[in-house]
């Protein structure tokens, strides 16, 4: 969220004043170190302890503990290199709806998830029962998978034509 008075997003540290706890939703604070800790490595994971420590102006021991608690609780669910799929090969992206309902639904194939081409996959409210965000090689490689996922239901798609917001870091939604 954009505070009208500033140009710049909020961030953990900002919205968590001293003291304060942000609660996850699944019985977890985050308190303003954590989410300082957060910041730093969504801006950069492969921060080591000692720098990160150094950062947040607390001991590698103490930081490692965070850290280790913020990744059992599920507040850090992994650490990934963001890749752009044009450069893999795979440059023709589109988005996905699918509407199907029943016993053929696609939401009833957890194998679907595994198919290279989905990289996203979300059950949504709305149109559709479902939203898949797919990279293939090509045109006649799209049209391979949209005929596969018929199967499922009717298929619905719009091709990406650029990427507006690939990716930003989460900010806490504010205490209420």
């Amino acid at each position: 969220m954009v505070d009208a008075n500033r140009s710049r997003p909020e961030t953990f540290r900002s919205i968590l004043r001293s003291g304060d706890d942000l609660w996850n939703g699944k019985g977890t604070a985050v308190d303003r170190v954590d989410g300082h800790i957060l910041e730093e490595l969504q801006g950069d994971a492969r921060l080591s302890f000692n720098e990160l420590s150094r950062r947040v102006k607390l001991s590698a021991p103490a930081v490692a503990e965070r850290v280790r608690r913020l990744e059992s609780t599920g507040v850090i669910d992994g650490y990934h290199a963001r890749v752009d799929p044009a450069h893999v090969g795979r440059p023709v992206q589109a988005v996905v709806v699918m509407d199907c309902y029943g016993p053929t639904c696609i939401l009833r194939n957890p194998e679907v998830a595994s198919w290279p081409d989905i990289r996203e996959f979300y059950r949504v409210t709305g149109q559709g029962c479902s939203v898949l965000l797919v990279a293939v090689p090509s045109m006649q490689h799209f049209e391979e998978l949209i005929d596969g996922l018929a199967r499922y239901g009717r298929p619905s798609s719009s091709m990406v034509l650029a990427n507006m917001l690939p990716w930003r870091p989460v900010t806490p939604a504010e205490a209420t």
